[in-house]
């Protein structure tokens, strides 16, 4: 048997003393992946991604499935943790890929070539200034701000025009992204699009509860599986096809854009929630971890 570990953030440990309340997730996910890698000679391992380098030897791959805390003040030593990784076992999707994936200006170099993005603003630092130049450039009255380096609507902020500007304590402490508030969030919802080892998985779309305009569960979100059409498979897959390399798992998020074109608002390749729920089988008879489980193995046999 291989053995391959997914690396957790601390609160994602089972029994951790700040245990996240969505940890059910992970609960969820590992109850179909460890039998569909087992299923193709592949053992699982839950351990954090803080021990992962001086454990690195002892694995054949390493996947930083739920690292859930990475942006919180920890990016650096997370990237370095990683770095050590990638040069002593395999490491899905590799440093160069979760690097560039942590920073969400890769969103403007997937637009240079040519992907479907929703149109984003890149600051420095959140200001009044860029702010009101946001609203202005984007052509809307309310924005959303989120970090640069973040997840799970950690600090960020939905804004209209003409509130009281927010607090630096609410406001991406770094680096952000402004873009407009998408309507359709809430009236339609976010398309999540799964693909392992390049090819098509299971589809769903995500909702946030009434008043509220997250889709993450935390926030009370919830999701229904769905099966994506040729022309929305077509944008997603504009996406992949705008990158030079087959990520192991990627997940396409996309919203409905004003001009009625699904646009990609993120591109998960570094610790998405695989949603295996949403595809067929329950167990180790879930297609979604029975196609990442052999996209996996066949990478490892390469």
């Amino acid at each position: 048997m291989k053995k391959v570990a997914i690396l957790a953030s601390d609160n994602m440990m089972p029994g951790h003393p700040q245990e996240r309340e969505d940890s059910f997730e992970r609960e969820e996910q590992m109850g179909k992946l460890v039998p569909a890698f087992a299923a193709q000679g592949m053992a699982l391992d839950f351990i954090r991604w803080r021990e992962a380098a001086g454990r690195a030897d002892d694995y054949d791959a390493m996947l930083p499935l739920f690292v859930w805390d990475y942006f919180e003040g920890n990016e650096a030593a997370f990237t370095a943790e990683m770095a050590k990784v990638d040069a002593r076992t395999k490491l899905f999707n590799n440093y160069k890929t979760l690097k560039w994936n942590a920073d969400k200006a890769y969103l403007e170099d997937l637009e240079d070539k040519g992907a479907p993005v929703i149109s984003t603003l890149t600051v420095v630092r959140v200001t009044e200034t860029n702010v009101a130049r946001a609203f202005e450039t984007l052509g809307t009255d309310t924005l959303v701000i989120k970090p640069q380096v973040g997840g799970g609507a950690w600090r960020q902020v939905l804004y209209k025009k003409g509130d009281p500007f927010p607090s630096k304590e609410v406001l991406p402490p770094k680096g952000a992204m402004i873009q407009a508030f998408l309507p359709s969030v809430v009236e339609e919802g976010e398309y999540s699009f799964l693909y392992f080892g390049g090819k098509f998985s299971h589809g769903l779309i995500k909702r946030p509860k009434k008043g509220d305009y997250r889709i993450q569960s935390l926030y009370g979100g919830t999701e229904e599986t769905y099966e994506p059409s040729p022309q929305e498979r077509a944008s997603a897959r504009a996406v992949l096809n705008a990158l030079d390399f087959t990520p192991l798992y990627a997940r396409v998020d996309l919203l409905r854009g004003r001009d009625g074109k699904l646009k990609l608002i993120e591109l998960e390749m570094l610790e998405p929630y695989l949603y295996l729920a949403h595809a067929d089988g329950e167990a180790g008879e879930n297609k979604g971890a029975q196609r990442l489980a052999q996209a996996l193995a066949k990478r490892l046999a390469e």
